[in-house]
Protein backbone atom coordinates (compact mmCIF):
# COMPACT_ATOMS: atom_id res chain seq x y z
CA UNK A 1 0.00 0.00 0.00
CA UNK A 2 2.83 2.40 0.93
CA UNK A 3 4.52 1.72 -2.42
CA UNK A 4 1.24 2.40 -4.26
CA UNK A 5 0.81 5.75 -2.44
CA UNK A 6 4.37 6.79 -3.27
CA UNK A 7 3.90 5.81 -6.93
CA UNK A 8 0.63 7.75 -7.10
CA UNK A 9 2.22 10.85 -5.56
CA UNK A 10 5.18 10.58 -7.94
CA UNK A 11 2.84 10.31 -10.93
CA UNK A 12 0.93 13.35 -9.72
CA UNK A 13 4.18 15.30 -9.33
CA UNK A 14 5.36 14.34 -12.81
CA UNK A 15 1.96 15.30 -14.26
CA UNK A 16 2.04 18.73 -12.60
CA UNK A 17 5.64 19.39 -13.65
CA UNK A 18 5.08 18.36 -17.28
CA UNK A 19 1.78 20.10 -18.07
CA UNK A 20 0.93 21.52 -21.48
CA UNK A 21 0.34 25.23 -21.89
CA UNK A 22 -3.20 24.39 -23.03
CA UNK A 23 -5.31 21.37 -23.89
CA UNK A 24 -8.86 20.30 -24.56
CA UNK A 25 -10.74 16.99 -24.61
CA UNK A 26 -13.88 16.88 -26.76
CA UNK A 27 -16.55 14.35 -27.69
CA UNK A 28 -16.39 14.25 -31.47
CA UNK A 29 -20.08 13.44 -31.94
CA UNK A 30 -21.64 16.33 -30.00
CA UNK A 31 -18.75 18.74 -29.50
CA UNK A 32 -19.14 18.50 -25.73
CA UNK A 33 -16.03 19.70 -23.92
CA UNK A 34 -15.09 17.04 -21.37
CA UNK A 35 -12.08 18.88 -19.93
CA UNK A 36 -9.80 21.76 -20.84
CA UNK A 37 -7.04 24.10 -19.72
CA UNK A 38 -6.48 27.54 -21.25
CA UNK A 39 -8.59 26.42 -24.21
CA UNK A 40 -8.90 29.96 -25.64
CA UNK A 41 -5.27 31.02 -25.23
CA UNK A 42 -3.80 32.17 -28.55
CA UNK A 43 -0.57 30.26 -29.15
CA UNK A 44 1.59 29.08 -32.03
CA UNK A 45 0.58 25.67 -33.35
CA UNK A 46 3.44 24.72 -35.70
CA UNK A 47 2.63 21.93 -38.16
CA UNK A 48 -0.86 21.35 -36.76
CA UNK A 49 -1.52 24.03 -39.41
CA UNK A 50 -1.16 21.31 -42.05
CA UNK A 51 -4.51 19.85 -40.99
CA UNK A 52 -6.18 22.95 -42.43
CA UNK A 53 -3.92 22.73 -45.50
CA UNK A 54 -4.99 19.15 -46.16
CA UNK A 55 -8.67 19.95 -45.60
CA UNK A 56 -8.66 22.84 -48.07
CA UNK A 57 -7.00 20.52 -50.60
CA UNK A 58 -9.49 17.69 -49.97
CA UNK A 59 -12.50 20.03 -50.05
CA UNK A 60 -11.28 21.51 -53.33
CA UNK A 61 -10.81 18.03 -54.82
CA UNK A 62 -14.28 16.92 -53.69
CA UNK A 63 -15.96 20.05 -55.00
CA UNK A 64 -14.23 19.97 -58.37
CA UNK A 65 -14.04 16.19 -58.80
CA UNK A 66 -10.29 16.67 -59.13
CA UNK A 67 -8.04 13.67 -59.52
CA UNK A 68 -5.65 13.41 -56.57
CA UNK A 69 -3.40 11.27 -58.75
CA UNK A 70 -2.59 14.38 -60.81
CA UNK A 71 1.01 15.51 -60.51
CA UNK A 72 2.13 18.84 -59.07
CA UNK A 73 5.62 20.25 -59.51
CA UNK A 74 7.61 21.44 -56.52
CA UNK A 75 8.07 25.16 -57.28
CA UNK A 76 11.43 26.90 -57.33
CA UNK A 77 10.37 29.18 -54.46
CA UNK A 78 9.45 26.29 -52.17
CA UNK A 79 12.72 26.50 -50.23
CA UNK A 80 12.43 30.18 -49.40
CA UNK A 81 12.73 31.40 -45.83
CA UNK A 82 14.58 28.31 -44.65
CA UNK A 83 11.91 25.70 -45.40
CA UNK A 84 13.26 22.16 -45.62
CA UNK A 85 11.81 18.90 -46.83
CA UNK A 86 11.79 15.99 -44.40
CA UNK A 87 11.29 13.54 -47.29
CA UNK A 88 13.89 15.04 -49.62
CA UNK A 89 11.71 16.94 -52.08
CA UNK A 90 13.56 19.26 -54.45
CA UNK A 91 12.40 22.03 -56.80
CA UNK A 92 11.37 20.51 -60.12
CA UNK A 93 10.24 17.20 -58.60
CA UNK A 94 6.76 16.00 -59.54
CA UNK A 95 4.56 14.38 -56.90
CA UNK A 96 0.88 13.42 -56.96
CA UNK A 97 -1.49 15.57 -54.94
CA UNK A 98 -2.38 12.48 -52.91
CA UNK A 99 1.25 11.80 -52.02
CA UNK A 100 1.78 15.46 -51.17
CA UNK A 101 -1.09 15.21 -48.67
CA UNK A 102 0.53 12.10 -47.19
CA UNK A 103 3.86 13.93 -46.94
CA UNK A 104 2.23 16.91 -45.24
CA UNK A 105 0.15 14.92 -42.75
CA UNK A 106 2.41 11.94 -41.97
CA UNK A 107 5.93 13.30 -42.41
CA UNK A 108 4.93 16.92 -41.67
CA UNK A 109 6.82 18.07 -44.77
CA UNK A 110 6.84 21.85 -45.23
CA UNK A 111 7.72 21.70 -48.92
CA UNK A 112 4.84 19.33 -49.62
CA UNK A 113 2.44 21.77 -47.93
CA UNK A 114 3.86 24.67 -49.95
CA UNK A 115 3.55 22.69 -53.20
CA UNK A 116 -0.09 21.86 -52.48
CA UNK A 117 -0.77 25.53 -51.80
CA UNK A 118 1.01 26.65 -54.98
CA UNK A 119 -0.78 24.12 -57.20
CA UNK A 120 -4.29 24.46 -55.79
CA UNK A 121 -4.00 28.16 -54.99
CA UNK A 122 -3.62 28.81 -58.73
CA UNK A 123 -6.95 27.08 -59.41
CA UNK A 124 -9.36 28.15 -56.65
CA UNK A 125 -11.37 31.39 -56.61
CA UNK A 126 -9.10 34.42 -56.32
CA UNK A 127 -11.11 37.63 -56.14
CA UNK A 128 -8.22 39.65 -54.75
CA UNK A 129 -5.80 38.37 -57.42
CA UNK A 130 -3.33 37.13 -54.83
CA UNK A 131 -0.28 34.98 -55.62
CA UNK A 132 -1.25 31.27 -55.51
CA UNK A 133 0.15 30.44 -52.05
CA UNK A 134 -1.35 33.54 -50.46
CA UNK A 135 -4.66 32.78 -52.15
CA UNK A 136 -4.59 29.24 -50.75
CA UNK A 137 -3.91 30.60 -47.26
CA UNK A 138 -6.88 32.96 -47.69
CA UNK A 139 -9.02 29.88 -48.26
CA UNK A 140 -7.57 28.30 -45.09
CA UNK A 141 -8.67 31.37 -43.15
CA UNK A 142 -12.06 31.29 -44.86
CA UNK A 143 -12.48 27.69 -43.68
CA UNK A 144 -11.54 28.80 -40.15
CA UNK A 145 -14.21 31.52 -40.22
CA UNK A 146 -16.80 29.02 -41.49
CA UNK A 147 -16.01 26.78 -38.51
CA UNK A 148 -16.22 29.71 -36.03
CA UNK A 149 -12.51 29.49 -35.30
CA UNK A 150 -12.54 33.10 -34.10
CA UNK A 151 -9.09 33.06 -32.51
CA UNK A 152 -7.15 31.61 -35.45
CA UNK A 153 -4.90 33.19 -38.07
CA UNK A 154 -3.08 31.18 -40.73
CA UNK A 155 -0.22 32.93 -42.51
CA UNK A 156 1.26 30.03 -44.48
CA UNK A 157 0.37 26.41 -45.34
CA UNK A 158 3.11 24.81 -43.23
CA UNK A 159 2.93 26.45 -39.79
CA UNK A 160 6.42 27.97 -39.92
CA UNK A 161 6.65 30.78 -37.35
CA UNK A 162 10.34 31.64 -37.22
CA UNK A 163 10.18 35.11 -38.75
CA UNK A 164 10.14 37.97 -36.26
CA UNK A 165 9.63 40.78 -38.79
CA UNK A 166 6.05 39.83 -39.66
CA UNK A 167 2.90 38.79 -37.81
CA UNK A 168 2.88 35.36 -36.18
CA UNK A 169 0.26 32.70 -36.98
CA UNK A 170 -1.78 31.43 -34.05
CA UNK A 171 -4.76 29.39 -32.93
CA UNK A 172 -6.22 27.89 -29.75
CA UNK A 173 -6.95 24.44 -28.39
CA UNK A 174 -10.69 25.05 -28.78
CA UNK A 175 -10.40 26.30 -32.35
CA UNK A 176 -8.29 23.29 -33.32
CA UNK A 177 -10.87 20.99 -31.74
CA UNK A 178 -13.44 22.56 -34.06
CA UNK A 179 -11.15 21.93 -37.01
CA UNK A 180 -10.62 18.27 -36.08
CA UNK A 181 -14.35 17.65 -35.68
CA UNK A 182 -14.81 18.98 -39.19
CA UNK A 183 -11.91 16.86 -40.44
CA UNK A 184 -13.57 13.67 -39.24
CA UNK A 185 -16.51 14.40 -41.53
CA UNK A 186 -14.10 13.58 -44.36
CA UNK A 187 -13.44 9.85 -44.66
CA UNK A 188 -10.39 10.55 -46.78
CA UNK A 189 -8.78 12.64 -44.06
CA UNK A 190 -9.34 10.01 -41.38
CA UNK A 191 -7.72 7.38 -43.62
CA UNK A 192 -4.65 9.52 -44.26
CA UNK A 193 -3.88 10.24 -40.61
CA UNK A 194 -4.45 6.64 -39.50
CA UNK A 195 -1.58 5.28 -41.61
CA UNK A 196 1.64 4.43 -39.80
CA UNK A 197 3.63 4.52 -43.04
CA UNK A 198 3.12 5.02 -46.74
CA UNK A 199 5.11 4.55 -49.92
CA UNK A 200 5.09 7.70 -52.03
CA UNK A 201 6.50 8.34 -55.50
CA UNK A 202 8.75 11.27 -56.36
CA UNK A 203 9.39 11.79 -60.07
CA UNK A 204 12.75 13.46 -60.66
CA UNK A 205 13.97 13.94 -64.23
CA UNK A 206 11.26 11.54 -65.37
CA UNK A 207 12.51 8.78 -63.06
CA UNK A 208 10.21 7.28 -60.41
CA UNK A 209 11.85 7.37 -56.99
CA UNK A 210 9.59 5.55 -54.50
CA UNK A 211 10.31 6.15 -50.82
CA UNK A 212 8.71 5.05 -47.56
CA UNK A 213 7.54 7.76 -45.19
CA UNK A 214 6.57 7.23 -41.54
CA UNK A 215 3.93 8.91 -39.43
CA UNK A 216 5.37 11.20 -36.75
CA UNK A 217 2.48 10.28 -34.42
CA UNK A 218 4.07 7.71 -32.10
CA UNK A 219 0.76 6.86 -30.40
CA UNK A 220 -1.06 5.39 -33.40
CA UNK A 221 -2.62 2.08 -32.46
CA UNK A 222 -2.52 2.69 -28.70
CA UNK A 223 -5.71 3.21 -26.67
CA UNK A 224 -7.80 3.37 -29.83
CA UNK A 225 -5.75 6.27 -31.21
CA UNK A 226 -6.02 6.47 -35.01
CA UNK A 227 -4.94 10.10 -35.66
CA UNK A 228 -4.21 12.97 -35.93
CA UNK A 229 -1.05 15.14 -36.22
CA UNK A 230 2.09 16.38 -34.51
CA UNK A 231 3.71 19.80 -34.58
CA UNK A 232 6.93 21.36 -33.33
CA UNK A 233 8.70 24.69 -33.62
CA UNK A 234 10.79 26.65 -31.14
CA UNK A 235 7.96 29.10 -30.53
CA UNK A 236 5.15 26.54 -30.42
CA UNK A 237 6.98 23.89 -28.43
CA UNK A 238 5.85 20.29 -28.88
CA UNK A 239 2.20 19.87 -29.87
CA UNK A 240 -0.03 16.96 -30.78
CA UNK A 241 -3.65 16.32 -31.64
CA UNK A 242 -4.95 12.82 -30.93
CA UNK A 243 -8.21 11.13 -31.84
CA UNK A 244 -9.30 7.93 -30.12
CA UNK A 245 -12.23 5.72 -31.00
CA UNK A 246 -14.19 2.89 -29.43
CA UNK A 247 -16.76 0.56 -30.95
CA UNK A 248 -20.13 2.30 -31.43
CA UNK A 249 -22.62 1.92 -28.61
CA UNK A 250 -25.99 0.41 -29.50
CA UNK A 251 -29.21 0.83 -27.54
CA UNK A 252 -32.58 -0.70 -28.35
CA UNK A 253 -35.81 1.13 -27.68
CA UNK A 254 -38.72 -1.02 -28.79
CA UNK A 255 -38.13 -1.96 -32.41
CA UNK A 256 -35.60 0.83 -32.91
CA UNK A 257 -31.86 0.44 -32.40
CA UNK A 258 -29.88 3.63 -31.81
CA UNK A 259 -26.19 3.60 -32.74
CA UNK A 260 -23.92 6.13 -31.05
CA UNK A 261 -20.41 6.57 -32.50
CA UNK A 262 -17.75 6.97 -29.81
CA UNK A 263 -14.72 9.14 -30.54
CA UNK A 264 -12.87 11.72 -28.46
CA UNK A 265 -10.36 14.28 -29.69
CA UNK A 266 -7.51 15.66 -27.60
CA UNK A 267 -5.52 18.79 -28.46
CA UNK A 268 -2.24 19.31 -26.56
CA UNK A 269 -0.29 22.53 -27.14
CA UNK A 270 3.24 23.32 -25.97
CA UNK A 271 3.91 20.27 -23.85
CA UNK A 272 7.35 19.13 -22.64
CA UNK A 273 6.07 15.55 -23.04
CA UNK A 274 3.43 15.64 -25.77
CA UNK A 275 3.09 11.88 -26.23
CA UNK A 276 3.15 10.99 -22.53
CA UNK A 277 0.76 13.77 -21.62
CA UNK A 278 -1.36 13.16 -24.70
CA UNK A 279 -1.83 9.48 -23.89
CA UNK A 280 -2.67 10.33 -20.27
CA UNK A 281 -5.27 12.84 -21.46
CA UNK A 282 -6.83 10.24 -23.75
CA UNK A 283 -7.14 7.86 -20.78
CA UNK A 284 -8.58 10.67 -18.68
CA UNK A 285 -10.88 11.62 -21.54
CA UNK A 286 -12.45 8.19 -21.76
CA UNK A 287 -13.07 8.16 -17.98
CA UNK A 288 -14.82 11.51 -18.29
CA UNK A 289 -16.70 10.29 -21.35
CA UNK A 290 -17.98 7.20 -19.51
CA UNK A 291 -19.25 9.33 -16.62
CA UNK A 292 -20.85 11.80 -19.05
CA UNK A 293 -22.48 8.98 -21.05
CA UNK A 294 -23.79 7.36 -17.86
CA UNK A 295 -25.44 10.70 -17.01
CA UNK A 296 -27.31 10.63 -20.31
CA UNK A 297 -24.84 12.66 -22.41
CA UNK A 298 -26.13 16.09 -21.34
CA UNK A 299 -25.16 18.94 -23.65
CA UNK A 300 -25.03 22.66 -22.98
CA UNK A 301 -24.20 25.47 -25.36
CA UNK A 302 -21.76 26.90 -22.83
CA UNK A 303 -19.75 23.66 -22.64
CA UNK A 304 -19.90 22.61 -26.30
CA UNK A 305 -18.09 23.67 -29.45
Amino acid sequence: MKKLIITTLLSAFLWSSQAAESYIIVDNQTGTILDSKNKNAKVQIASLTKIATALVALDWADLNKADLAALAEVPANAMIEGAVSTVGLQPGDSVSLRDLIYCALLASDNIAAHTLAQHIGAQVANREELPPVENFVAHMNALARTLFMKRTLFLNPSGMDHRTDIATPYSTAEDLARLVRYAYNNAGFSFYVSQKSRQIHIFRGGIDMPIEINNTNELLGKDGIDGVKTGRTRRAGDCVILSSTRSPESQREGETVFITPRRINVVVLNSPNRFGEGQALVTQGWRLYDAWAAAGRPTKKSTSL
